[in-house]
C-alpha cells in the first residue's frame, strides 16, 4: 500500500477516518497544519481523524547493482576510483603548497638581507651625522644668538618640534636679504606704473566662447582628484598635485607628460613653479615640502625634504625674486625659507597662541606682503620683513581655501565655504561678495588672471568674472559645468593671456577650456 500523496510505501502509514486513505504520517501532519483539508478529497480535516496504522518494519530493496556479484564488483571498482581521484587531487595541493612555502622562505630570507643592509647603512648615516655636529659647533651659538628676537605680533616657532636630538634653529631674516626683497618691491612697484594691459589678452567675447578643448587623464584611477595647480606660462607647461601623493608636469601643447614627481605620502596639497621651471616645490599633507631640481633628461630630483612643520602643508607660494619662499601649515606656522640652501630662516605662529592652523597662503605680487587664510576664516596679512601681522579680515564662513592678489596690488580676492569676498588693500575693507553656490558647495579655488582683468571662482562648476572697478559691477562672463561627474572642481589657473583655462577636480584628468579646435585661436 502507497502513499496517497508521495506514491511511495509509507515508514509511518497513518489512514482517514473520514475518507479511509493512506497517507505518510509527517506529509499529511504538514499539510493538514497548513490547509486543514484533505488533499485528495479537499474534506475537512483535523489531526484527530487520523489513525496510525501499526505495521511490521519495511525494508526497501536492494538497488539492481547489489543484487548481483557483478554488480557489487562495479560498486566497489566506482569507489576505488573516486578515492583514487581524491588521493591524487590532494597530492597536487601538496605540492603546490610545498612550492609556495619554499617561496616564501625565500623572500623572507631576502627581506632579511635587505633590512640588515639598511639597518647598517641608516648607522653609518647616523654615525656621520654625528661627527658633522661635532665638526661645527660654532655656526650653532652663531644661529641661536641671531634667531632670539622675539616680534610684537608674531613670534617664532617653539623650538623643540623636531625629531628627538635634532635642533631647531632658525638664523632669521639678515638685513641683506630684507634689503634685497626692498629692493625687489621698488622695481616691481615701478613697473607697475607704468604696466598696460597687453594687446594679446584674450578679449571678452573669445573668454564667453570658451569651451572644453581638452581632457587628460594624468593622475592614478585607484585615487583620482586633482587639488593644487600651477602654469609656467614662459613654456606653457603645467603642474598638477594630487590625491595619489604624485606631482605631474604636463605639457600643453603636445598634451604630453614630462615628468611624475613621486616621493610623497599622501596628497600633494600645493605644488609651484621656481623661475623658468628649473625647480619645482610641493607641498603635502605628509607635513613634508620637497625642492625639486630640473635635469638635462626633463626629469626632476628631489634635492631637498622640508620637516620644519607638524601638520598638514597646505600652501607653498614663491617670492617674485625666485630666492625665498613661504610654506603655510595646519600647525598654526608659516616658514619661510632659502631657495638655494632649503634652510628655515624663520617659522612664524599667532602670538596670542590661537589653535587656528593656516589653509592658504600667497605672496602679493610686490614681495613685501604675504597673505595667509586660516581655519576659523580669518584672512591675515603679514609684513614679510618683520613678520607682523599688520592687518585682519573677518567675515568668511569656514576655511579659507584660496587667496589671489590682483596684478594691480589693490585687490584681494578670498574664498571660502560662504563664496568669494573681495578685499581693497587701500582702505582694508570688503568691498563686494560673490556667493555663487549654495550653502552646502564650498568655493575651493579663487585666482586672478595675469593682468588683473579677470578673476576665476571655481566650486560645483567654473565661472570667470571681469574685473571693475570698487564702485562697478563684476560680471559673470562664462560659466563652465563641471564634467568630471563629481560637482568638485578643485583649482583653476588661466594660461597665458588667458588663451586658456586649466581646471582640475575631484577626478583624474586636467581639463583645458579654451576658443573651440575650429576658431584657431587655441594656440594664439
Amino acid at each position: 500500500m502507497n502513499c496517497s500523496i508521495s506514491g511511495e510505501v509509507p515508514e509511518e502509514p497513518v489512514v482517514s477516518k473520514k475518507s479511509g486513505l493512506l497517507f505518510e504520517k509527517r506529509l499529511i501532519e504538514r499539510h493538514i497544519s497548513d490547509f486543514g483539508k484533505c488533499p485528495i478529497t479537499g474534506e475537512p480535516l483535523a489531526l484527530d481523524d487520523i489513525v496510525p496504522i501499526k505495521t511490521g518494519k519495511i525494508v526497501k530493496p536492494r538497488p539492481l547493482q547489489a543484487a548481483s556479484i557483478p554488480g557489487m564488483l562495479g560498486m566497489f571498482q566506482n569507489e576505488w576510483d573516486g578515492l583514487m581521484l581524491s588521493n591524487f587531487a590532494l597530492e597536487q595541493q601538496l605540492h603546490t603548497a610545498r612550492q609556495e612555502l619554499s617561496h616564501a622562505l625565500y623572500q623572507h630570507d631576502a627581506a632579511c638581507r635587505v633590512i640588515a643592509r639598511l639597518n647598517k647603512e641608516r648607522d653609518e648615516a647616523r654615525s656621520l651625522l654625528a661627527q658633522a655636529e661635532r665638526q661645527f659647533p660654532i655656526s650653532s651659538s652663531n644661529a641661536t644668538t641671531a634667531s632670539v628676537s622675539v616680534l610684537s605680533n608674531g613670534k617664532r616657532a617653539a623650538e623643540d618640534e623636531l625629531a628627538p636630538g635634532a635642533k631647531k634653529i632658525h638664523p632669521g631674516i639678515t638685513a641683506s636679504i630684507i634689503s634685497e626683497l626692498t629692493e625687489c618691491n621698488a622695481a616691481l612697484s615701478q613697473q607697475r606704473k607704468k604696466r598696460q594691459i597687453p594687446a594679446t589678452l584674450a578679449p571678452v567675447d573669445d573668454i564667453e566662447r570658451y569651451t572644453q578643448t581638452s581632457s587628460h587623464p594624468i593622475h592614478k584611477t585607484n585615487k583620482p582628484g586633482i587639488v593644487s595647480l600651477d602654469i609656467l606660462y614662459s613654456k606653457d607647461i603645467i603642474a598638477t598635485g594630487g590625491i595619489d601623493t604624485n606631482a605631474v608636469i604636463f605639457d600643453r601643447p603636445s598634451g604630453q607628460i614630462l615628468s611624475t614627481l613621486s616621493g610623497h605620502s599622501k596628497k600633494v596639497t600645493s605644488v609651484k613653479f621656481v623661475g623658468q621651471g628649473e625647480s619645482i616645490l610641493t607641498g603635502s599633507a605628509d607635513k613634508t615640502v620637497r625642492l625639486w631640481q630640473g635635469s638635462d633628461d626633463g626629469n626632476y630630483n628631489c634635492r631637498h625634504i622640508l620637516r620644519d612643520h607638524t601638520a598638514e602643508v597646505q600652501a607653498v607660494t614663491v617670492h617674485a625674486t625666485n630666492n625665498y619662499f613661504v610654506t603655510a601649515s595646519l600647525d598654526g606656522t608659516w616658514c619661510f625659507y632659502d631657495m638655494s640652501s632649503g634652510t628655515c630662516l624663520t617659522q612664524v605662529s599667532e602670538s596670542s597662541g590661537s589653535s587656528e592652523g593656516y589653509t592658504s597662503a600667497v605672496f602679493h605680487p610686490d614681495g613685501l606682503i604675504l597673505g595667509t587664510g586660516t581655519t576659523e576664516g580669518l584672512v591675515k596679512i603679514w609684513d614679510v620683513k618683520s613678520q607682523a601681522n599688520v592687518a585682519r579680515f573677518d567675515g568668511h564662513v569656514g576655511p579659507v581655501t584660496a587667496i589671489s592678489f590682483s596684478e594691480n596690488g589693490y585687490f584681494l580676492a578670498t574664498a571660502a565655504h560662504d563664496g568669494v569676498r573681495l578685499w581693497d588693500l587701500r582702505k582694508l575693507k570688503n568691498f563686494r561678495n560673490f556667493a555663487p553656490y549654495d550653502s552646502d558647495t564650498p568655493t575651493n579655488s579663487v585666482e586672478f588672471d595675469h593682468s588683473g582683468s579677470y578673476l576665476a571662482v571655481a566650486g560645483s562648476d567654473t565661472r570667470i568674472y571681469q574685473v571693475a572697478s570698487v564702485k562697478h559691477e563684476w560680471n559673470c562672463v562664462k560659466t563652465f559645468p563641471d564634467l568630471s561627474g563629481t560637482g568638485k572642481a578643485t583649482s583653476v589657473k588661466f594660461g597665458p593671456d588667458s588663451k586658456y583655462i586649466a581646471v582640475g577636480s575631484m577626478d583624474r584628468n586636467l581639463r583645458i577650456f579654451g576658443l573651440p579646435i575650429e576658431d584657431g585661436s587655441t594656440e594664439s
